[in-house]
């Protein structure tokens, strides 16, 4: 008992004394006490110790989104993409000896506290901050540590995603896309989103010369309507642009390479169109413009709200508006036309955004049927014309309608925290239609039976009294000839977003 009381006593006398230097501090020295300390002792209605510097918010797959219904939180300001600073460290390993003389003292783990209140501005160019040791990027990085890892540093290991693996037999003038038919029945306006096949990222065919060519003539004639950037955006446009050429290097390592000299920097070697291009002379966006025939939005957190914003892009694939009418907006304004956006789909997109792990890079693809094959369409443009009303068959004949995919990935960066939406858009003409296992009787039955809303939002109504009947002539074709089971019936096919035996023939067309 009496040593009990000793204990007892020594233990107030601590806490007594504990009080008293407290009450001394002066006020940022007690927010910062506080700070590292009221995290241990917290805990969440589930016993788990609230987010710190060590446990990034948890994450939501595709597979499991939370029901639409649910109200969203009040703060998203508070939620941050889940961290790998332990990447940083292995990063770091594969820089050259010069890169590694930089870093003594740079790889510690920032403190929680002084993290939330060093959030690199929402419009600040991070080339130019004032204090960039104690200026971090959302995913926990600090401004030091970037300028660290200078040009070009190993996303692969900083992103968890792994190099492509090389593409042997590739060859530019015969290859073809993969033939993308991303039709679901029973339809529902949802996310539908998949894992990325990360070898597929960049996704090139023989039309590369051709639209490197055009996308760059439409940038001479449309400018900021297709091509632009907005303060702040210039880590993300950076970091995205060197991944995306270290994987084309990876991918296709027979046409494009990297090399450095202290003269130039890096310099870009396309074997394709036969060029360089030294990448510190023009924006980040414009490299890509130059040598990578797809479309790319970077979206970007805002520090006062915790909501994401397209801040930069490079869009010349769009039908119905342009990257200038949509800037600055954010992810549920730039959905707002969608059918059914706000009701079943918004909650689950902002908080998929705010929690999306960099290892996680997910793809899904949208469609709709064309009379020929336009790639860029703004408001206004005569094109729209064709979309009012249905030409009579004598005038649109089959071969003129076209199925358009646009084959979407969605991916965060490492060290920005970035989120980029790209997509490449495909056509195939709808005539193919004919030699593919169940895709006719698929596509009549959503023509026929997708809600009307959606289907409208698609499009397809100027060209299904087209389209249908022959669909339905060839699904019945495809029984007769047994390549269909008689009476199957149609539900979203098991090799989605493709179809059965498309491997076999994609190869053939290409001679291998």
């Amino acid at each position: 008992m009496l040593l009990s009381g000793h204990y007892l006593a020594a233990t107030a006398i601590a806490l007594l004394l504990s009080l008293v230097s407290y009450l001394l501090l002066t006020g940022p020295q007690r927010k910062l006490v506080y700070n590292r300390t009221i995290p241990w002792f917290k805990l969440t209605e589930r016993g788990q110790p609230t987010s710190s510097s060590k446990t990034p918010p948890r994450s939501v797959s595709p597979e499991k989104k939370p029901p639409s219904n649910i109200p969203p939180p009040s703060q998203y300001k508070d939620i941050f993409p889940p961290w790998r600073r332990e990447a940083l460290s292995s990063a770091v390993a594969s820089q050259t000896s010069t890169g590694k003389a930089r870093l003594p003292g740079v790889m510690t783990e920032s403190t929680h506290s002084s993290f939330r209140m060093g959030l690199l501005p929402f419009t600040t160019d991070y080339r130019t901050c004032t204090a960039p040791a104690f200026t971090y990027t959302p995913m926990g990085i600090a401004l030091t540590e970037v300028a660290a890892l200078g040009d070009f540093p190993d996303y692969a290991e900083l992103s968890g995603v792994p190099l492509p693996a090389p593409y042997q037999d590739f060859k530019i003038e015969s290859a073809l896309p993969r033939p993308y038919r991303p039709f679901r029945w029973a339809y529902h306006q949802t996310m539908s989103l998949t894992k990325m096949e990360t070898d597929w990222w960049l996704e090139l065919e023989q039309e590369y010369v051709k639209s490197i060519r055009d996308r760059k003539e439409l940038f001479a004639t449309r400018g900021k309507m297709m091509l632009d950037y907005l303060p702040g955006s210039e880590l993300a446009c950076k970091e995205l642009m060197e991944m995306a050429l270290q994987f084309l290097c990876a991918r296709y390592p027979h046409y494009f390479s990297l090399s450095y000299s202290h003269d130039k920097g890096y310099v870009f070697h396309n074997g394709i169109l036969h060029n360089e291009t030294v990448v510190k002379d023009m924006h980040p966006l414009h490299v890509l413009l130059e040598n990578v025939p797809e479309d790319f939005g970077v979206m970007l957190r805002n520090p006062d709200d915790g909501h994401y914003y397209l801040r930069a892009g490079v869009l010349c694939s769009s039908l119905g508006w342009t990257l200038g009418s949509k800037l600055g907006m954010q992810l549920k304004e730039i959905h707002g036309p969608i059918p059914d956006y706000k009701e079943k789909m918004e909650f689950s997109m902002d908080r998929y955004f705010a929690k999306l792990p960099t290892a996680r890079p997910i793809q899904r693809g949208s469609w709709g049927l064309e009379v020929d094959k336009p790639l860029f369409m703004p408001p206004g443009d005569p094109h729209e014309a064709y979309r009012d009303s249905q030409l009579p068959a004598s005038q649109l004949p089959l071969s003129r309608v076209h199925l358009r995919v646009d084959w979407q990935t969605l991916r965060r960066l490492p060290l920005s925290g970035a989120i980029i939406f790209n997509f490449k858009a495909l056509f195939t003409p709808v005539e193919q239609f004919r030699e593919e296992p169940h895709i006719p009787a698929l596509v009549a039955h959503l023509l026929r039976h997708a809600p009307e809303h959606i289907m409208r939002y698609k499009n397809t109504w100027h060209v299904e009294h087209v389209a249908l009947p022959a669909l339905e002539r060839w699904a019945k074709e495809q029984e007769d000839e047994g390549l269909v089971e008689r009476g199957w019936e149609v539900a979203t096919l098991d090799e989605s977003p493709f179809f059965p035996g498309w491997e076999g023939r994609w190869r053939g067309a290409q001679g291998f």
